[in-house]
């Protein structure tokens, strides 16, 4: 069991690691982009959708690895002013709803990729591109929110903090 457990959490610390050189990559494919077009000549083609696929990718990657860091956005206004036991109550409540959401979205992404995969979907742009290849990180992402989610949900640490503004 523990060897899954560091083979998942290798895992998100990839896709994080995978997301950080998408977000360089950005900067990069933006900075020539620019500067091909002030030289009066026309980017390449792949650099716009480079660009484009990067940043859903670095999104969808980043997502889970961000829930277990408790870095995304979330207000604890709320739970700030709540007493201990409900704080927890509501915090593992909220995480729950959280999972919900995430799995649902994950099912609805398995379908959108079955779909594309059964009608041959292409994204036909630049490139005839496999419209299944951006599509499969909408499970991938969701369905391992909702495993982060559910880590809070179920297990011994809370996904709020109680504590309003103090460590933003």
């Amino acid at each position: 069991m523990k060897l899954v457990l560091r083979l998942y959490d290798g895992l998100l610390n990839a896709f994080a690691l995978i997301a950080g050189m998408l977000l360089v990559w950005l900067m990069v494919s933006i900075l020539i982009s620019v500067t091909m077009r002030n030289l009066g000549l026309q980017p390449f083609p792949w650099l716009f959708l480079s660009g484009e696929y990067g940043l859903f990718y670095l999104t969808m990657l980043g997502a889970p690895w961000l829930v277990r860091r408790r870095g995304h956005v979330h207000v604890e206004l709320v739970t700030a002013m709540l007493p201990t036991r409900a704080q927890a109550w509501l915090s593992r409540v909220v995480a729950g709803g959280c999972v919900a959401v995430c799995l649902l979205l994950a099912y609805a992404g398995y379908e959108l990729v079955s779909r594309d995969i059964a009608r041959g979907n292409f994204d036909v742009r630049a490139y005839f591109t496999p419209k299944w290849w951006l599509t499969i990180a909408f499970p991938v992402s969701f369905g391992l929110m909702a495993i982060e989610f559910a880590r809070f949900a179920l297990g011994r640490e809370l996904m709020h903090s109680g504590e309003a503004g103090i460590h933003e």
